[in-house]
């Protein structure tokens, strides 16, 4: 059986016929991904309680149910400590965009950016209506959008209102790379264009600009799945804004002739208000030539009255005149806008067709390269300490990376070949985390099996033929467990061993350091142990 061994004294590949080494990769020799992209840092080992996808949708259908009754007004519901949705919306001031500010608390457990595009999309389908598919789509480009403006209050201060900035930090808007720096430290922000605006509810320009699309380019695929996703968004959001348009459009005309009837009024009343104006006027000097005559001062007043109120009619007149003036002006208005916003989202639609396009070209040369290529497995030290690794796959003739592992705390910088893929120790106690034995699959090198029992942070894991020995936690004391290539337990010893200690194989049996810091040998059948005296750590 081919097997991957840790070489402590080398950081190099090496490609053998029979067996491949596990190396730990230059950091330097990885660096092919734009510095630009966003990758999230994952926990993507065993957990000690798994939730399902239902279960984690729930969060944001919770939320959503809450704030959804309310959703004309400010407001904010959810837990603090948990998860938190901040509904920050304010009428009286125009121009930029109000938001809703989805909180991560410090008692969160979420650790995958899977999860929480679960939460932000279930809340979306039940606060907005949205499809299931759209608001999948929109919870991946909301979350990559948070990432590239982390921490960057200048940029939310240029586009969103003061009620939105108010409730943000320097230290937490945005969302961070690493699932370490989510708890108490998240402040999502998903702009709103329109609580009321449909598909166009959520602000898709906002969150696909220039730099996000540039991120999700820096990606293995290019992000090309949810690049095309959006692009339908758009062409949709595109379409009702062109029938908005044609609506708007027609009544705008509708009321430019109402505007127009409205002027020819007042255009013959003003003419009329004139005339009896003039009217006016002469039968008053005709009455002054003749103060005697009262017929002549009944006329000149009569006409007086008449003048007045034909003046008033035409003034009446001017004033709707404006006022549909001002109603035609608006809707105008209203269509260039909804005009302007259906060519907006057609143009964004057609670029990022075009750039999808040539970036699945792209894709298609690599992966034909990379096919065509020898190939081989490594491991890449993750942090500085290399206590933790991920998985690696190759180009071997260019060593260039064809795929890394999402899996980034495979743990003793050891993994071996077997028939699914290669078996590792993998995980962390924090939070919900677990450390296991797993088995990673090796096209996407991703954990397809975990073994069921604890594993010791600090254990080694060594293989004997078709068998795998490492420390495991039972009756809450360290002991020496031995598995097959499918993590069914074998054996385990009785005898308490060091969390840390070596397993060496002998042909004798299985050498390691008993919990009272002495060597032992234990039997490989049973994993008793080989001593002809009494030994304490047996009891």
């Amino acid at each position: 059986m081919k097997s991957i061994k840790v070489l402590l004294t080398s950081i190099c590949i090496s490609l053998l016929t029979t067996f491949i080494f596990a190396v730990e990769v230059n950091e330097k020799e990885l660096e092919t991904v734009s510095v630009d992209a966003v990758v999230f840092e994952n926990y993507t080992g065993p957990h000690s309680v798994i939730n399902t996808a239902d279960e984690i949708s729930n969060i944001g259908t919770e939320l959503g149910k809450k704030l959804k009754p309310n959703i004309e007004n400010q407001t904010t519901v959810g837990s603090e400590i948990k998860y938190q949705v901040i509904h920050a919306i304010d009428p009286t001031e125009t121009g930029k965009l109000d938001a809703d500010i989805f909180i991560i608390g410090n008692n969160s457990t979420v650790d995958h950016i899977k999860n929480i595009r679960r939460i932000i999309s279930s809340y979306l389908v039940t606060t907005y209506d949205y499809s299931v598919s759209d608001a999948n789509t929109l919870a991946t480009f909301i979350t990559v959008y948070n990432a590239v403006y982390r921490g960057n209050l200048n940029k939310f201060q240029e586009k969103y209102k003061k009620v939105v900035t108010n409730n943000l930090s320097s230290e937490k808007a945005g969302i961070a790379l690493s699932y370490k720096d989510w708890p108490g430290k998240t402040q999502i922000v998903i702009p709103l264009n329109d609580i009321k605006g449909g598909l166009s509810t959520v602000d898709t320009s906002v969150i696909s600009d220039k730099q996000v699309v540039q991120s999700m380019q820096g990606e293995d695929d290019k992000g090309v799945e949810s690049r095309k996703e959006m692009v339908d968004i758009k062409e949709r959001e595109a379409d009702i804004a062109s029938d908005k348009a044609q609506e708007a459009q027609k009544k705008a005309t509708e009321e430019t002739n109402k505007l127009k009837e409205e002027q020819k009024k007042e255009t013959q009343l003003k003419q009329e208000a004139e005339e009896a104006k003039q009217e006016a006027e002469e039968a008053k000097q005709e009455a002054e030539k003749n103060p005697n005559d009262k017929e002549l001062q009944k006329q000149a007043e009569e006409k007086q009255e008449i003048a007045e109120e034909k003046q008033e009619i035409a003034e009446e007149q001017t004033k709707k005149t404006e006022e549909q003036a001002k109603k035609t002006e608006e809707a105008k208005q209203d269509a260039t806008e909804a005009q302007s916003i259906a060519d907006t989202k057609r143009t964004e639609a057609q670029t990022e067709r075009t750039s999808i396009s040539q970036d699945q070209q792209t894709i298609m040369r690599e992966q034909a390269k990379n096919e065509s290529a020898p190939q081989v497995y490594g491991l890449k030290a993750v942090d500085e300490l290399g206590i933790l690794s991920s998985l690696v796959k190759m180009n071997a003739e260019t060593g260039s990376v064809i795929k890394e592992s999402p899996v980034t705390v495979i743990r003793s910088r050891t993994i071996y070949e077997v028939q699914e893929g290669y078996i590792a120790i993998a995980g962390t106690n924090i939070k919900n985390g677990a450390v296991k034995l797993v088995i990673l699959d090796k096209e996407n090198m991703e954990i397809i099996k975990e073994g069921a029992d604890e594993v010791a942070e600090t254990s080694v894991l060594v293989q004997d033929g078709d068998d795998f020995y490492c420390v495991v936690k039972s009756n809450n004391k360290w002991i020496v467990g031995k598995y097959n290539s499918n993590l069914d337990s074998l054996l385990k010893s009785t005898i308490s061993v060091k969390p840390a200690t070596p397993i060496t194989i002998t042909s004798s049996g299985v050498l390691v350091t008993s919990a009272s810091n002495r060597p032992i040998l234990l039997k490989k059948d049973d994993l008793s142990l080989i001593s002809s005296t009494n030994f304490s750590d047996a009891k």
